[in-house]
């Protein structure tokens, strides 16, 4: 029971961990050093989809589920709701490539916005 319980774990953080790279550039509206995590979790996350790596994250979930005796996922919550959306069917190369680029281009569009606004945000943060 607490492999399954550590696996569903891994699989809340690995969502967490898409959603940070995806919109973690709007942190830095609040925490500006947040930056020197963003940054490599963007670098990782587009690296993972251009060049088909496998997340650690997805080898110890299987890792943990197997030590539970369990081949695949049982239907709960987590498995119902959130693997679809790491895992989504007919997943291709091609649409990883896409995801990987769109990340990107998210994510410096998110960065060009929060230079171009600085210049601004210190000004008013100094009257």
């Amino acid at each position: 029971m607490i492999w399954l319980m550590l696996a569903d774990a891994i699989v809340v953080i690995h969502l967490a961990f898409i959603l940070f790279v995806i919109a973690g550039g709007l942190l830095l509206l609040r925490w500006p050093r947040l930056v020197w995590l963003h940054i490599p979790a963007v670098i990782w996350g587009a690296l993972t989809e251009f060049l088909h790596i496998v997340c650690p994250l997805t080898d110890l979930e299987d890792r943990l589920r197997g030590m539970a005796g369990v081949a695949g996922y049982r239907s709960d919550f987590v498995t119902h709701y959130l693997l679809p959306v790491i895992y989504p069917p007919g997943l291709t190369a091609q649409i990883q490539l896409a995801l990987g680029s769109l990340v990107v281009l998210l994510n410096i569009g998110v960065y060009g916005w929060l230079l171009w606004r600085l210049p601004r945000w210190r000004h008013n943060k100094e009257k």
